[in-house]
């Protein structure tokens, strides 16, 4: 059955199963801590605009899904099997029959022992009926063979030759069996980071999703658990944005004549006035978040909250910050379990306060390009000459072997009578 919402993409796995599914990715992957193991960005600011120049990136739209890393495995009979692992490092498992991975040659047969990193969209038919994707970006296991030491343009290309194609050909070959699916997936189009105008005026409009910035991730760099430095992640100003731990604190009142009518005699929080929205971020080491700031909200918003009719206390909030250097509500992000990092929050800032602008990366662009090229001219060279020096050293050798041949069979015939006589 196709999927129809991201949030719950599947059956969602709990008690020992969710437990030793962890334990099996984390040996998968040669790691001790069992937390979700995908890398996540860093906020662009200012001085990553000289990082373009000095390194080769690609860039992508990012989509307004949800993040998924999707593991391919096999149950204890050997059957084929697939789960959607979260943020949270929830796993949640694909109805069988509903998707195949096929090796390259043979179309009954699957991968195992293979992680791959991506999201889930929505995306918006012609019809106007939603159709869900899951975007590829990277590849982290192949068949039990780790790639997170490879760069991500050979990732990317282990992922295209025995994961997407054979996907893309089975599809085609049996077109019936789309409509089965419980979602389709695409390997997300990446651009060389000087693509900036196509992304803008091409890419980004005609998406059939939500997106809310670009993705800048250097070509050359392994895959990194955690915060990555070098993934950036450009955003308009109005979409900057952080995720913070929300508590409430009503206020306390003394009782009045009502109250005290009642039998009420203490003073007890006003659950109906609008609270301190204090919000917090994550310090990690096992320590308490700390208090950050508060979260402003006007009075209609806080009818809207309370609409919801939802536990606000202890969630993680999404903000932004407006003109007046406010913290605003934005969404709830219940898809995370920590509000982000101290280190994340300082990135933001400086994203926030340094701020680069879309017509910023568009002036950048041809500078960007003119070291690309200049890099790429520069490793040809490197290449040429080196096969160069390789010809030099293979004709020097074969030309050394042919002396020593001639003088052996100089110093084998010296002072001994010709094998032929002169009629010979």
């Amino acid at each position: 059955m196709p999927l129809n919402s991201v949030e719950a993409p599947g059956i969602k796995a709990d008690g020992p199963l969710l437990a030793n599914m962890r334990a099996e990715v984390a040996r998968l992957l040669d790691r001790k801590n069992h937390s979700f193991p995908g890398a996540n960005p860093v906020s662009f600011s200012r001085r990553h605009l000289e990082e373009l120049e000095k390194k080769d990136y690609y860039v992508c739209e990012k989509s307004d899904g949800m993040r998924y890393l999707l593991y391919l495995t096999e149950d204890d009979l050997g059957n084929e099997i697939h789960y959607l692992i979260n943020r949270k490092n929830d796993f949640w498992f694909i109805p069988p029959g509903t998707f195949h991975c096929p090796t390259p040659r043979d179309q009954q047969a699957w991968h195992n022992n293979t992680i791959i990193d991506g999201e889930l969209v929505m995306d918006k038919k012609p019809n106007g009926e939603m159709e869900a994707k899951y975007l590829v970006f990277d590849c982290m296991v192949l068949d039990g063979n780790s790639l997170m030491s490879r760069t991500l343009d050979k990732r990317l290309a282990y992922f295209k030759e025995r994961i997407f194609d054979p996907y893309k050909q089975i599809l085609k070959d049996y077109p019936q069996e789309v409509q089965h699916q419980h979602f389709l997936m695409e390997l997300k189009s990446m651009q060389f980071s000087y693509a900036i105008e196509l992304m803008f005026k091409q890419i980004l409009p005609s998406l059939p999703h939500g997106n809310d910035g670009l993705i800048f991730t250097c070509r050359t760099s392994e895959y990194k658990f955690g915060t990555d430095p070098h993934i950036l992640k450009w955003k308009p100003e109005a979409e900057n944005s952080i995720d913070f731990r929300l508590s409430l604190e009503f206020q306390l009142v003394q009782p009045d004549e009502f109250d005290l009518a009642e039998g009420i005699t203490e003073q007890y929080h006003d659950y109906d006035a609008m609270p301190i929205f204090n919000i917090h971020v994550h310090a990690g080491g096992g320590r308490e978040d700390p208090w950050y700031g508060t979260m402003y909200v006007e009075p209609s918003e806080w009818e809207s909250l309370k609409a919801l009719q939802q536990p606000l206390n202890d969630r993680i909030v999404e903000c932004s910050m407006d003109p007046q250097r406010r913290w605003r509500y934005m969404r709830f992000r219940d898809d995370k379990t920590e509000a982000n990092h101290t280190s994340t929050v300082e990135s933001v800032i400086e994203s926030i306060t340094d701020r680069v602008t879309k017509q910023d990366l568009m002036n950048a662009a041809p500078k960007i390009r003119e070291k690309w090229k200049q890099r790429a001219e520069e490793q040809m060279n490197r290449q040429k000459n080196e096969l160069d020096r390789r010809r030099t050293m293979s004709s020097n050798v074969i030309t050394s072997q042919n002396q020593g041949v001639k003088r052996k069979a100089d110093e084998q015939c010296n002072g001994r009578p010709s094998p032929f006589t002169p009629d010979g």
